[in-house]
């Protein structure tokens, strides 16, 4: 596999990250969130670097119906977590909202385009959002070239037949632009793809090397329990066949688990209680307990990162598409009562034999 920019040295020299995707602090202050610790204000980003965490990830849409996750609103988040001393991976979900496991629906400028323009368009947005974010002083360390790529990417569905000619074209546009932004800008920055839940890993990366899609450095897997059909040790199976089939870097870049059954809207929320997993309790202790053993599973297995995803996802009088609130705030880092901080956050602290 080439590296690109990333040289092998660099690559040794990585380390551990750990850390979370802060992709709704934003909307959610705005929303009258008040995060706390110890029942003091606290700025999220400020809490993860001071509990030891060393990554932000954010989101991009193209063209949202929301302000969030557009440009501006991502250039703020990304601001703020170099503020804070954090490095920043940044998602292009190559979508005017969620792409994911389940969908890649492409951007609606792109979508009556030929294979051809949607190649050129997807490689000269990438350029210009990382030639925007360089002339602001904020270039990411890493990229995600597309969020949980599972489908054909710009119009694939779960379950559809992947066009390998096309989507490897696609991707290998986005990281050819990625690629050249670091060149230009004289930063190096690192290319992750992504796919959803471990048992699709090594499947889906098999076939895009057969396809010529072998320029990146990390492979990103979501894990969430309830949707996987592995455990922690066949996870880590999979983290440790990656590495050494590969030769690129492995990380658990989405994951979650609930620490109550409560709620506080009437919003349905995603992680229930057929979320939990046996050993690990749904309360505040077994939320963080599953996060250092599943961290512990990933270095032991040769993996680098870990990445939690939404702790800042908290209840509000907001309203979105599926109600009042959140779907997500019993897996929040934050309590429901007062947006107390919980102690899923020492996992960003402990020893786990790998350097930060």
């Amino acid at each position: 596999m080439s590296l690109g920019l990333a040289s092998a040295a660099l690559l040794a020299a990585s380390g551990l990250h750990l850390g979370a995707d802060l992709s709704f602090t934003n909307e959610m202050e705005a929303c009258g969130a008040h995060f706390r610790e110890n029942g003091k204000s606290a700025d999220p980003f400020a809490l993860l670097k001071a509990h030891g965490g060393n990554i932000v990830r954010v989101r991009l849409w193209n063209a949202p119906a929301t302000p969030y996750s557009a440009y501006a609103d991502v250039l703020k988040t990304i601001t703020r977590a170099h503020a804070a001393g954090l490095d920043v991976l940044l998602d292009f979900h190559y979508s005017d909202d969620w792409a994911d496991g389940d969908k890649q629906i492409p951007p609606a400028a792109w979508a009556e385009l030929s294979t051809d323009a949607q190649v050129q368009a997807l490689h000269d947005y990438t350029a210009v959002i990382l030639d925007r974010l360089a002339a602001a002083g904020q270039l990411p360390q890493f990229v995600q070239v597309g969020n949980e790529t599972n489908p054909e990417m710009l119009g694939g569905r779960k379950g559809g037949k992947i066009d390998w000619a096309r989507n490897a074209r696609l991707i290998n546009a986005g990281v050819a632009a990625v690629r050249a932004a670091a060149k230009a800008h004289g930063q190096p920055i690192r290319v992750m793809l992504h796919i959803a839940q471990p048992e699709n890993v090594i499947g889906w990366f098999d076939e895009a090397t057969a396809a010529g899609v072998m320029d990146y450095d990390i492979i990103g897997i979501s894990y969430y329990a309830k949707w996987s059909r592995y455990n922690l040790s066949g996870l880590g199976k999979v983290i440790d066949a990656a590495h050494r089939r590969y030769g690129a870097d492995v990380w658990v870049v989405e994951t979650a688990y609930p620490f109550t059954t409560a709620a506080a809207d009437d919003t349905t929320n995603l992680l229930g209680a057929d979320s939990a997993i046996p050993g690990y309790p749904v309360s505040p202790e077994g939320q963080a307990r599953y996060l250092e053993d599943l961290t512990r599973v990933v270095v032991a297995n040769g993996g680098t990162g870990v990445v939690y995803w939404a702790p800042d996802w908290v209840s509000t009088g907001c309203k979105t598409r599926w109600g009042t609130g959140s779907s997500w705030e019993n897996a929040a880092w934050f309590d429901i009562a007062h947006h107390e901080a919980l102690p899923a956050l020492r996992f960003l602290g402990e020893d786990y034999g790998a350097k930060k």
